[in-house]
C-alpha cells in the first residue's frame, strides 16, 4: 500500500468552520486565521508514557512515505495532522493524530484547500453547512466546590510538609450535549469571546487556550508560559492596579517562576540559543496572567519531539514533576483525560502549533461533557481564592455552551 497524497491549492473560502463536521469538527484557529479539517484519511492512537515518542516516530514514517504537492507553502498547508494527547501517562484516554481528508486554511491574505487521501481515493468535496446553536448548562461533577476546597487545603499541607513546591489541582463540571448538537457553535463562541486565544476542536476536545506550548515553522519556535492569575478589574484604574499587583505579588511570582523555569530548562536543552522574556502581565478578556515568552531554533526536531520533553509543564502539574503528578492523582482521584494535555497540529516537516488544552471540555461520542479548570497551589494559597480562580477559568467554556453565538 502506498503512502498518503496531499495536494494544496489556493482557494476563496467563506467561514472556515462551516467546512467542518457539525458533531466532530477539527479546528485550530486564532482569530480569523487557522486550519479546519473534515473526514479522516488516517487516524493513529497512542497510550502510556511513550505516547509522544511513539507518535513522533509514527508521524515521521507517514510523512516520509507521503507525496505532497503544496502550491501554497505557508504554515498549515500541505500534509497535516490534528492531535490531542492525554495529560497523564496512566490515563485511559486515547491520544490521537488525525489526518483529515479535507483541510481549509487561512493565514493573513492566504486562503487554501488541501485534499489528502490514499491511492484511488476521490477528493472529498468542499461542502459548507450552516452552524446551529447548541445550549448546555453545566453542573458540578466529581469534584464539587466543597471537595475542591478540601483538595486545595490538603495540597497546601503536602507542600508545607516538603512533598512538593507547587501543585496544580483541578475540578470538573459536567453536562450533556443534545443528540443533534452542533459542536462548531461552541468553537465559534469561544473564538468571538477570546480572539487572542487559540480555539481548538480535536476528537471531541474543545476549548480556547491562551497558552502556547510550542509553535514552530522552518526550525524557529515560540513558547508562552502562563502561571499566576488575577480577575480583571471593573474600571480601567482598578484593572491597572490589579495587573501591577500581579506582577509584584510574591505568591503569583513564585508560582509563575516554577512554571517558566521548568520550560526554559527543557527548551534550552533542545535549543541552546533559546531566550526568555521577563515575566509580564498578559491581559485576556476576563483575567490577567503572568506570562513568559521563549523563542529559539529547533533545527530539524519535530514539535512532537518537544512535547515529549516539555509536557507536563509546572503550569499544569507542579514542581517537582513526578512528585506533583503522584499527589495530583491521589488528591483528585479521577482521570483528567486530555484536559491540560497538548492539542494542536503538526505538518510533514514536524512544524506546527500546540497549545495546552485549557478553558475547555471533552465531549464524548455519547454527548457527555466534562469541563475542567485548575489552579496553582503554593504554600501561601487559600482554598477560597483558588476556588474563585477556577470559576474564572471555567467561564470561557461555560459561557460558550450556555450562549454559543453572542
Amino acid at each position: 500500500m502506498g503512502g498518503l497524497r496531499a495536494r494544496s491549492e489556493r482557494a476563496e473560502l467563506g467561514r472556515l468552520l462551516e467546512h467542518a463536521s457539525p458533531r466532530s469538527p477539527l479546528a485550530i484557529r486564532r482569530g480569523a486565521d487557522g486550519i479546519v479539517g473534515r473526514g479522516e484519511a488516517m487516524r493513529m492512537g497512542f497510550r502510556g508514557p511513550d505516547r509522544f515518542v511513539d507518535a513522533a516516530r509514527a508521524w515521521r514514517e507517514v510523512a516520509a512515505a507521503a507525496e505532497v504537492d503544496d502550491a501554497v507553502g505557508v504554515p498549515g498547508s500541505g500534509l497535516v495532522a490534528f492531535g490531542a494527547f492525554a495529560f497523564d501517562d496512566a490515563s485511559e484516554a486515547e491520544s490521537v493524530l488525525v489526518v483529515p481528508r479535507l483541510v481549509v486554511g487561512r493565514r493573513g491574505d492566504d486562503e487554501w484547500v488541501t485534499w489528502i487521501g490514499a491511492d484511488g481515493d476521490a477528493d472529498l468535496p468542499i461542502h459548507e453547512t450552516a452552524i446551529d446553536e447548541v445550549r448546555v448548562e453545566l453542573s458540578d461533577g466529581a469534584i464539587g466546590r466543597k471537595r475542591y476546597r478540601a483538595i486545595v487545603a490538603e495540597a497546601v499541607a503536602r507542600i508545607r510538609a516538603g512533598e512538593a513546591e507547587k501543585l496544580v489541582v483541578a475540578r470538573d463540571r459536567v453536562g450533556v450535549l443534545p443528540q443533534d448538537g452542533d459542536v462548531r457553535s461552541v468553537v465559534v463562541g469561544l473564538g468571538r469571546r477570546y480572539p487572542d486565544a487559540v480555539a481548538y476542536a480535536v476528537d471531541g476536545l474543545v476549548g480556547a487556550s491562551p497558552e502556547t506550548l510550542v509553535a514552530a515553522h522552518r526550525g524557529h519556535f515560540f513558547s508562552r508560559v502562563l502561571a499566576g492569575t488575577a480577575a480583571r478589574g471593573a474600571t480601567p484604574a482598578l484593572d491597572a492596579e490589579i495587573a501591577e499587583a500581579l506582577a509584584a505579588g510574591d505568591k503569583d511570582l513564585r508560582e509563575h517562576r516554577y512554571a517558566a523555569d521548568s520550560a526554559i530548562e527543557v527548551l534550552r536543552g533542545l535549543a541552546p540559543d533559546a531566550s526568555a522574556s521577563e515575566p509580564f502581565p498578559l491581559r485576556l478578556p476576563n483575567l490577567w496572567h503572568l506570562a513568559t515568552d521563549i523563542t529559539g531554533t529547533l533545527g530539524d526536531r519535530s514539535t512532537l519531539d518537544v512535547l515529549s520533553l516539555l509536557h507536563p509543564t509546572a503550569a499544569v502539574a507542579g514542581t517537582p514533576r513526578e512528585a506533583s503528578l503522584r499527589i495530583i492523582r491521589e488528591l483528585e482521584g479521577i482521570d483528567r483525560g486530555r484536559y491540560a494535555g497538548p492539542v494542536g497540529w503538526v505538518d510533514g516537516d514536524g512544524g506546527g502549533e500546540w497549545v495546552i488544552a485549557l478553558r475547555g471540555a471533552e465531549i464524548s461520542p455519547d454527548g457527555a461533557i466534562r469541563a475542567f479548570a485548575g489552579a496553582g497551589v503554593v504554600a501561601g494559597s487559600e482554598p477560597e481564592a483558588e476556588l474563585a480562580e477556577t470559576a474564572v477559568k471555567l467561564r470561557p467554556i461555560t459561557d460558550a455552551l450556555a450562549d454559543p453565538l453572542p
